[in-house]
């Protein structure tokens, strides 16, 4: 009997930037007795790691407002799956009041046929221009302005939802800039989006590159020279 030939497993990824751990700083809240976003997140500090998980007593939008009072108004990229009409509109206020300076927002290419009330709230108040979508479940947030640059990874998505669920909030430069990188990808491409684009896209341009370059550790840095550019035609 012939022998089967063993299947090669595919190589991993090149790490193009290699994080300094943040362990020594991390902080782990067990938050299954009701507590509030505030009580949850407690005093940020500079440096900070947070990881907490709840019963979905309050959502990644009641995150965001609390980390926003901490930090002072500042630039928001939001990645979220799904949302709803008081999530979108406590959003809204945030931008009125002057807390947000700027508001980006990255959903699934489902949300207008999944809720497409809430799609259309989406659109009504923030426009067109504040809104891409592409295939993604991520939910991922970005606080920043001169002294934060804030992080939350997170199984939420921006309504809340009563289950378990983890957030992790990093004060991380790199991490932020690394993600808004990745929301910027989108937005600098027209609003229409096709299936073909989600396939062609994952190279990176030159000045991505460039970005991770300078923050990369020597010897990741011949992995980083062999990536390739971004030549995919992504429109979304």
């Amino acid at each position: 009997m012939a022998r089967k030939k063993k299947q090669k497993e595919p190589k991993a990824s090149a790490v193009y930037r290699r994080r300094e751990t943040f362990a020594r700083n991390r902080q782990v809240r067990h938050l299954i007795q009701g507590e509030s976003a505030r009580l949850s997140i407690g005093e940020l500090e500079r440096g900070c790691e947070i990881f907490g998980l709840t019963k979905g007593q309050f959502s990644l939008i009641n995150l965001v407002e609390e980390c926003l009072k901490q930090t002072g108004p500042a630039d928001v990229n939001i990645a979220t799956w799904t949302a709803a009409h008081a999530e979108l509109k406590a959003a809204e206020a945030f931008l009125a009041n002057g807390m947000i300076h700027s508001l980006r927002f990255l959903v699934d290419v489902s949300f207008p046929n999944r809720q497409p009330e809430y799609c259309r709230t989406l659109r009504e108040t923030f426009g067109d221009d504040c809104i891409r979508a592409t295939k993604t479940h991520a939910k991922f947030t970005t606080i920043r302005n001169e002294d934060w640059n804030l992080v939350i990874r997170t199984s939420m998505n921006l309504n809340e939802n009563r289950r378990i669920e983890v957030f992790e909030i990093s004060d991380d430069a790199g991490m932020a800039e690394y993600l808004e990188m990745i929301v910027a990808d989108f937005y600098s491409e027209p609003i229409s989006w096709r299936e073909a684009d989600f396939e062609a896209w994952g190279g990176l341009k030159s000045d991505e590159k460039k970005l991770l370059k300078a923050q990369a550790a020597p010897k990741e840095l011949e992995e980083l020279e062999g990536a390739p550019d971004w030549d995919g035609d992504f429109d979304l």
